[in-house]
């Protein structure tokens, strides 16, 4: 088990825990929970030896192995796959030993090598490590893509992918959601229930906190609070704590009173003086109990629209995608992605954008928000439309050496130079209050945006987008970087806007108080959804099962019924090259000896033969194994192009 006791901790000057105590049991899932600053991450550090205690006593078991998301943004031309596989560190050291075993004589070391490679997996390796890819978002065809072809999101998700391969008794997770889309969550929790070891993850995503954590720990004061349940119990038992702690207070302060009304009338009268001593004693060795110090609400409200176009717009056999790249030849085609969206939107709506990675959510808004141009179609827009859109990306287009009151002047003058402000405030002084209301206050509108955490960048946005007026809020993903005050905070200005709403999340607490409709953006097509949110997530459930068991099917040889319906699907299609269909069967007929082989090999190891027998099966199944792998490449382009281009 982890303990912590009477534990201090320190970053600089500022002390984060004082003289806290906790024991964290094996196996238990772990919700990390306290306000920005109070030291969740320095807690972390801890918990993974970065940063050592400065009083008290700090234990974890030794031999824990743990696993936790670096940080860093990989850099490197490894394929998805093989980045992901050399998360397994037992794996990793026992291929290691294997080569160093190699170089000697010895052949018990050797065989004792070959038999910890097996235990470590190594058969199945790259198999587990694409179901874990695939599971949180990429394409099948993707799996052998570089690391570095990637955005900087989407390789983050690899390091996420990488933590889970590697075995651990301790899982470290620091807002693992924060780059997932919803049906990537949705798998990353049922991964997370069926993880055995104990986890400690910290997270601004309510639902998800309730279905993977069992405890939460609270940082409160400085010190460790422990509440059995997930967070939703922390929520009310921590109501419960408060209410009593206020009336515990309130009944002390009457207690006080009346010790000092005493001593204050009597201490100086002789009679009364041992009396009046005797209150003072008491007083001064009664634990006085803090007064009710709740966590700062933060609040704001989307003003009035100044209009309320209806409908907003109206799409008519519109398609959604992107041009071709700038240095793409001339006559390149449009990338398509969804097709012929015949739909309205129509004046308070609100509107929940589901459906799979990839299949054109953010592209959809884009296009509604101008960003994109339609490929096809035609959006006809309501007199007096004004978007208020917030992008997955829009931190990125803050200017980091500006500050907010800067930032809230350009805008201003944007939006005169277009003729759109509509009554709003525009004194600097008046822009001053304004972004006060968003916690922008004292010297924090002089504060350079770089030097601000992602809360801070994505309320300014939020500030900006409000002091618009719009009437047509465009949301993709805009608490990817909130904490829960303030996501609690928007869900309750979202409630009370008077416009229309078009939100993608993954975050379903704001899905379910936000939107009354579901619209599904799916197979190149967008429908109705009928069901909630429990189906959708049903749905994405066994889309991710299904994604994983092609996986494991791709990844096992022989592979010849795939091969066999690759071709049969070739027929038909025109003339196919019989060099291109010999040279698919002769990989097939070599992959399934080598099959066999390996078979045989891994049979005779289940014999328990001689250690120098062991060694010998060993070397020669990795050789098997490297010609299999090999040759599955080689397999992947000769049916691809069997079945696609006919060459």
């Amino acid at each position: 088990m982890i303990t912590l006791k009477n534990v201090t901790l320190r970053r600089g000057a500022k002390v984060l825990l004082d003289g806290a105590s906790v024991t964290l049991n094996p196996g238990e899932k772990v919700g990390l929970v306290g306000r920005n600053g109070a030291g969740k991450s320095s807690l972390f550090a801890l918990l993974n030896g970065s940063l050592h205690e400065d009083a008290g006593e700090y234990y974890i078991p030794t031999q824990w192995r743990m696993g936790q998301v670096a940080q860093d943004m990989p850099e490197t031309d490894q394929s998805a796959t093989d980045f992901v596989v050399d998360g397994d560190t037992q794996l990793l050291a026992a291929q290691q030993e294997v080569t160093a075993s190699e170089a000697t004589e010895d052949y018990d070391r050797m065989a004792h090598a070959y038999m910890a490679l097996q235990d470590a997996g190594a058969h199945d390796a790259p198999a587990r490590a694409q179901a874990l890819i695939l599971g949180l978002g990429f394409k099948t065809s993707e799996l052998t893509n570089p690391v570095n072809s990637f955005s900087g999101g989407w390789r983050m998700r690899l390091q996420l992918a990488r933590a889970l391969m590697c075995p651990s008794d301790l899982l470290l997770l620091d807002e693992p959601t924060n780059h997932l889309d919803l049906d990537a969550l949705v798998w990353l929790e049922a991964w997370l229930k069926r993880y055995e070891g104990t986890m400690v993850v910290i997270s601004h995503d309510r639902e998800f906190l309730d279905a993977v954590t069992n405890v939460t720990l609270h940082i409160d004061a400085g010190k460790l609070v422990r509440y059995g349940g997930n967070y939703s119990k922390f929520e009310d038992l921590r109501a419960e704590q408060m209410a009593l702690q206020q009336t515990a207070f309130t009944k002390q302060q009457d207690k006080i009173a009346h010790l000092q009304k005493f001593i204050a009338r009597f201490k100086a009268k002789a009679s009364k003086a041992k009396q009046a001593q005797s209150r003072v004693k008491a007083l001064d060795r009664m634990e006085k109990i803090a007064p009710l110090l709740a966590d700062a609400d933060f609040t704001f409200e989307f003003k009035e629209p100044a209009n309320l176009p209806n409908p907003m717009l109206s799409m008519s056999g519109v398609s959604f995608g992107y041009p071709p790249p700038e240095d793409a030849p001339e006559g390149t085609p449009h990338t398509i992605i969804v097709r012929n969206v015949s739909k309205s939107v129509l004046a308070g709506q609100r509107i929940g954008i589901l459906g799979a990675n990839g299949q054109g959510k953010s592209t959809l808004v884009k296009t509604v928000a101008r960003d994109l141009a339609a490929i096809g179609g035609e959006i006809t827009e309501g007199k007096g439309l004004n978007i208020g859109y917030f992008a997955q990306q829009e931190l990125d287009v803050l200017r980091p050496a500006d500050n907010p009151l800067e930032h809230m002047i350009r805008l201003v003058k944007e939006m005169t130079v277009a003729g759109k402000i509509g009554g709003q405030a525009t004194r600097e002084q008046d822009l001053r209050s304004f972004l006060g209301t968003f916690n922008f206050g004292g010297d924090m509108v002089k504060q350079a945006v770089g030097s601000m955490s992602g809360g801070e960048k994505a309320r300014l946005v939020l500030c900006m987008i409000v002091w618009q007026r719009p009437n047509l809020l465009l949301l993709d993903e805009p608490t990817n970087h909130l904490d829960l005050a303030t996501r609690e905070a928007l869900s309750m200005a979202l409630n009370e806007f008077e416009g229309t709403v078009m939100l993608v999340s993954h975050d379903r607490a704001l899905l379910r108080a936000v939107c009354d409709e579901f619209w599904m953006v799916s197979r190149g097509g967008v429908e109705p959804f009928d069901g909630d949110l429990d189906d959708y997530q049903r749905y994405l459930l066994e889309e991710a099962k299904r994604q994983r068991e092609e996986a494991k099917e791709a990844a096992k040889v022989p592979v010849k019924p795939v091969a066999a319906t690759s071709i049969a699907k070739s027929k038909g299609k025109g003339d196919t090259s019989p060099k291109a269909k010999k040279d698919l069967q002769d990989v097939e007929a070599r992959m399934q000896t080598l099959n066999a082989q390996g078979a045989a090999l891994e049979s005779r190891l289940s014999t328990n033969p001689h250690p120098s027998e062991i060694a010998e099966i060993g070397r020669s199944l990795k050789l098997v194994n490297d010609e299999i792998a090999q040759l599955e490449d080689r397999w992947l382009d000769l049916s691809s192009r069997v079945e696609t281009t006919g060459v």
